[in-house]
């Protein structure tokens, strides 16, 4: 049952990186809030953190959410009920909680995670925020998907297989978490013909921003906030 006296809880899509895609009223809820939250590396700030903090005016208590990036599912599930439990101790005692989520907070955002463990026991609330998809589109000045076209996202890690049976669709394909998966993506790409009608685009919206051909990207110098856009008419 849900907790009418206690704090909300907040996910605040922040966009990808400049901080001037933050909504409105995620700005609002960031300098309303008691508790600015947001998920950090091990060591560190992190990026949402980043991204948010020039629209700070307040002087929440700042709490860094350590949710270590790992294939092994155990130790970040046991880092989640950590953050889940630390976030309910706050909102149990009435302050309302900003979790900050780069792009979007359910869109391969990790809030989805809290929200998962904390639904249902507090008021919850989600703000959305600019997605990568739409940043890269953006970038290239390249339409995303127009009249009745198909959009297809594939996450980098899926398996080749799998990838490549995907990629024989027409319509247009979002390629995510590209880091160390470009060699494997861009010979795909090639494999499946669509390699000359994509485009790769680094830390969108962000000063370090770069848009390549593919034919030019250094495959051992590609970021995890990477993206590859191709079209199959």
């Amino acid at each position: 049952m849900v907790n009418q006296t206690s704090g909300v809880l907040y996910g605040l899509g922040v966009g990808p990186g400049d901080p001037e895609l933050l909504t409105l009223k995620a700005v609002r809820l960031l300098n309303e809030c008691a508790v600015v939250a947001y998920p950090a590396p091990e060591t560190g700030a992190g990026l949402a953190w980043e991204i948010a903090k020039p629209h700070l005016s307040a002087s929440p208590e700042v709490l860094p959410l350590r949710l270590p990036i790992s294939v092994d599912p155990f130790p970040a599930q046991q880092a989640y009920d950590d953050a889940a439990e630390s976030l309910a101790t706050r909102l149990t005692s009435g302050k309302s909680v900003a979790v900050l989520c780069e792009g979007d907070p359910l869109f391969y955002g990790s809030f989805m995670y809290l929200l998962e463990r904390l639904s249902g026991k507090f008021r919850i609330e989600v703000v959305p925020g600019v997605s990568s998809p739409m940043a890269c589109a953006a970038a290239l000045g390249w339409p995303l998907v127009a009249h009745n076209e198909l959009l297809t996202v594939l996450p980098g890690p899926l398996p080749e297989a799998e990838l490549e049976s995907r990629l024989q669709a027409p319509g247009v394909f979002v390629l995510m978490k590209v880091g160390r998966h470009f060699t494997k993506l861009r010979d795909l790409l090639n494999r499946c013909d669509l390699a000359d009608d994509a485009c790769y685009v680094e830390h969108a919206t962000r000063p370090d921003q770069r848009v390549l051909p593919l034919d030019e990207v250094d495959p051992e110098t590609v970021p995890y906030f990477s993206m590859i856009l191709a079209r199959r008419a």
